[in-house]
């Protein structure tokens, strides 16, 4: 674990200028200075790429304001709420969307895509290996992370409702329901059931990552 002051606040500094980066990417401003993308707000990869720089400019704030060498130990369970969030981010982007039939492989190169798919996950991941003191994590983490995508799943399904299921409201650009960004929050073909079930295996994938970690924590402070 590197507890050099200096390392942090260069590593903290660019993982946030980067992150203002894909913020203004994915609000459109590179391709429209006078149209902003309104429906960012939807989309779970953006939202977890919020959570994780949000929390990188509070352990960047924490760093600048000691004076000495130490480990970060800014807002630890957001941090950890937001690993495993940006790591499902990275898998599910990577693995399945950005292949996925009729989508332009091209789209996949964009400035606002790389960061927000590829390189502020991979940052973030990293920081926590290299720069928070091990054993840091607590047992329930893993449990409270289980929040994050329940609490996105019901935001998806109250916007739905406010808008009266109109599923012809789309996403700019694209043939996607502006309701359902994602097939798994689809109440018109996974029905209610379907829905439930959806959320329940992502809250179980969480919980499950979420122990991995909360072990290799543990393991590392071992062998150290």
């Amino acid at each position: 674990m590197i507890k050099n002051r200096t390392a942090q606040l260069i590593f903290q500094t660019v993982y946030c200028t980067l992150g203002l980066v894909g913020v203004i990417a994915c609000l459109g401003i590179f391709d429209n200075v006078s149209a902003i993308r309104w429906d960012f707000y939807v989309h779970f990869t953006n939202l977890s790429n919020f959570l994780c720089i949000g929390v990188m400019a509070v352990a960047l704030s924490q760093t600048l304001k000691r004076r000495e060498d130490g480990y970060v130990s800014a807002v630890p369970l957001l941090k950890f709420i937001g690993m495993l969030g940006i790591l499902l981010t990275f898998l599910v982007f990577n693995l399945v969307l950005a292949g996925a039939e009729g989508r332009d492989p091209q789209l996949n190169f964009r400035i606002g895509s790389l960061l927000f798919h590829v390189v502020l996950p991979v940052m973030y991941i990293a920081d926590w290996f290299l720069f928070y003191e091990r054993k840091g994590s607590k047992w329930y983490y893993p449990i409270a992370s289980i929040g994050f995508p329940i609490a996105y799943a019901l935001f998806l399904l109250v916007q739905a409702a406010i808008l009266r299921f109109d599923a012809s409201i789309l996403i700019p650009t694209t043939t996607t329901p502006l309701i359902y960004p994602y097939f798994f929050v689809n109440l018109e073909t996974q029905g209610v059931p379907g829905v439930l079930l959806w959320i329940g295996v992502l809250g179980a994938a969480f919980a499950a990552v979420g122990f991995a970690f909360y072990g290799l924590d543990r393991w590392i402070k071992t062998k150290k």
